[in-house]
């Protein structure tokens, strides 16, 4: 398949090994700015593969989580707005509004930031809740509701926000139903050794901050992609297996509210991604494994005495893993 941006070709031709020869270009490409994080790269493409696929980056400052959600936004020839998130932004600094035309007499539309294909809502949790509920609209319904009219939002539309995990003054955590709307939260985490040379190097040899990427897709692209990965098989067993594991998430001794069915769905679509990136078109228990932790620890509210253990809710899901019994499946089903 070629993967130049032709807008005659037609995009609901292409078949689950071309979505998986171009994630790998996409990638490629995405890594000639980001060194050494092949794994969490491509479990971002998978969620911006995905309907509804929302990340939040959480991590410390400086690990290239704004490069990330730029860099995917040019590789996959998306639309592309940067939202800093403070204390004294406003809903309608985001969502744009209704703006009075002396010229004309009459009052305008303004569209804001929000009407764009990804969206970086950079440093979400420094917003006030006013503030952060206007995504929740956009988020779930692809919409935003303005002076009673509705304005559907970009196609695909996804949300990348980035939180710091050390510094809580001045800032508004995310409540459980906005954390609940995003599809996988996610750390970068820090370079190897090797990888924060070769970061050095390339500065180097470059001369310049600055440096481009080439679209390997479009919009279009994307939503084709998407077309093909609806039709990957999941067998019964694997997907009562994505049950299991967030119904049992809900009688854990650790947690007082368990994840939402959300959770299973993101299983679900994320798995399917996952597959057709690999040129399967049926999904295996690894898939659903690999995205549990990403996709289900940020929905559970543990009991209070955790609250401060970074690491409880990912403790909780690794012992549900262990617990949940793996489906066996036959290879090349579907």
């Amino acid at each position: 398949m070629s993967t130049d941006r032709n807008p005659d070709y037609d995009y609901r031709m292409i078949t689950v090994n071309d979505v998986a020869a171009l994630s790998q270009q996409i990638i490629a490409e995405v890594e000639r700015a980001i060194v050494g994080k092949t794994e969490v790269l491509r479990m971002i493409l998978a969620a911006c593969l995905s309907t509804g696929g929302h990340v939040l980056l959480e991590d410390y400052p400086g690990l290239a989580k704004t490069l990330i959600a730029n860099s995917f936004a040019t590789v996959l020839g998306l639309t592309f707005r940067r939202i800093q998130f403070t204390p004294d932004l406003l809903p309608g600094d985001i969502t744009g509004g209704y703006v009075y035309d002396r010229t004309g007499g009459a009052f305008q539309l303004r569209k804001g930031p929000l009407f764009a294909n990804i969206i970086l809502a950079d440093e979400i949790n420094r917003a006030s809740p006013k503030t952060q509920s206007a995504l929740l609209e956009a988020m779930q319904e692809y919409q935003v509701t303005l002076e009673g009219e509705t304005l559907e939002l970009p196609d695909p539309f996804i949300v990348i926000a980035t939180q710091n995990p050390i510094e809580y003054e001045g800032t508004f955590p995310l409540p459980e139903a906005q954390l609940d709307r995003f599809m996988m939260k996610l750390s970068i985490g820090y370079p190897s050794g090797d990888a924060e040379q070769e970061i050095l190097r390339r500065r180097r040899e470059r001369r310049q901050d600055e440096f481009s990427l080439t679209a390997v897709t479009d919009a279009a692209g994307v939503l084709g992609m998407r077309q093909v990965i609806e039709r990957v098989h999941v067998d019964t067993d694997v997907e009562r297996y994505m049950v299991d594991l967030v119904r049992a998430t809900r009688h854990h001794r650790h947690v007082a509210v368990g994840s939402s069915p959300r959770g299973a769905l993101a299983l679900l679509k994320l798995a399917r991604t996952w597959a057709a990136m690999h040129g399967r078109d049926f999904v295996i228990p690894d898939d659903v494994k690999l995205f549990a932790h990403a996709a289900i620890a940020h929905r559970l509210i543990l009991e209070p005495d955790l609250w401060t253990d970074r690491h409880a809710a990912d403790d909780v899901v690794s012992e549900l893993e262990r617990m949940v019994a793996v489906p066996v499946i036959q290879a090349g089903i579907g």
